[in-house]
């Protein structure tokens, strides 16, 4: 059995599976398909086309440790998803989160509140999208990648399978930490290799690339590769590789 709120406004030709909860003020588009056990929130916005998965969550409100560096805030506004948009199984959605047209979130990613995404991006399986972030379009994060909060990543940006990224360098150590923390920036063409390391506050600029296994230390230059630990100047990335030349 399902629970659609009277309030919820459904487009047509809705599809809905077993056991859904649509809560009020819902708006959802035409030509939607809603999987089994999913779950959302008041006031979501979805778009035309969209389609989510089994066990999705999307709007979920955030909640707050008694110690965490995120203070109450306003209301955050509802989720909206854009039309278009694949939403995969197990995947959270936060309220306060906007996503562009025709891009895919699979299967138990997580995108918290505050982020927004463009349009035509892949955010891989198991993907952790924190608080504060901003995710150009046609970019691809893979398969477990951890984008901290108060990140910025720009069109056309490419993230391999396990990076990670951080935006604390006193490490929860001293208040001193509270007036620093700042996420990576990845600017335009960016790129990131597999199980690389990003340290708190750098920035990739455009066209940058930074091989796989690399611990980013500093910024890394428009059109150059770096690597090692730490990451250091290792070649220019080839001309036919420049993002102006795709």
């Amino acid at each position: 059995m399902n629970y659609i709120s009277e309030k919820a406004i459904l487009g047509e030709n809705v599809k809905v599976g077993r056991f859904a909860v649509i809560e009020d003020d819902v708006v959802i588009g035409n030509n939607c398909i809603i999987g089994n056990n999913v779950v959302i929130h008041k006031g979501t916005q979805i778009g035309d086309n969209v389609r989510i998965d089994d066990n999705a969550v999307i709007g979920k409100q955030p909640m707050r440790a008694v110690n965490s560096i995120f203070k109450d805030e306003k209301e955050l506004p509802p989720a909206k998803i854009s039309s278009g948009c694949l939403i995969g199984a197990g995947v959270i959605i936060y309220c306060g989160c906007e996503i562009g047209e025709n891009t895919l979130v699979a299967d138990l990613s997580t995108i918290r509140e505050n982020v927004t995404i463009g349009s035509k991006t892949i955010i891989g399986r198991g993907v952790a999208v924190e608080n504060f972030c901003k995710v150009g379009s046609n970019c691809k994060l893979e398969t477990n990648v951890y984008i901290t909060a108060y990140s910025a990543l720009e069109d056309y940006v490419f993230v391999a399978p396990g990076v990670v990224t951080s935006n604390d360098n006193f490490a929860a150590r001293s208040k001193e930490r509270f007036k620093h923390f700042k996420g990576v920036t990845v600017k335009k063409g960016g790129r990131i290799g597999a199980q690389a390391t990003i340290l708190p506050g750098k920035t990739i600029y455009e066209d940058g690339f930074v091989a796989a296994g690399s611990v980013v230390t500093k910024d890394v230059e428009s059109g150059t590769i770096v690597a090692g630990n730490p990451a250091k100047y290792f070649k220019d990335v080839p001309e036919e590789q420049l993002l102006k030349n795709q």
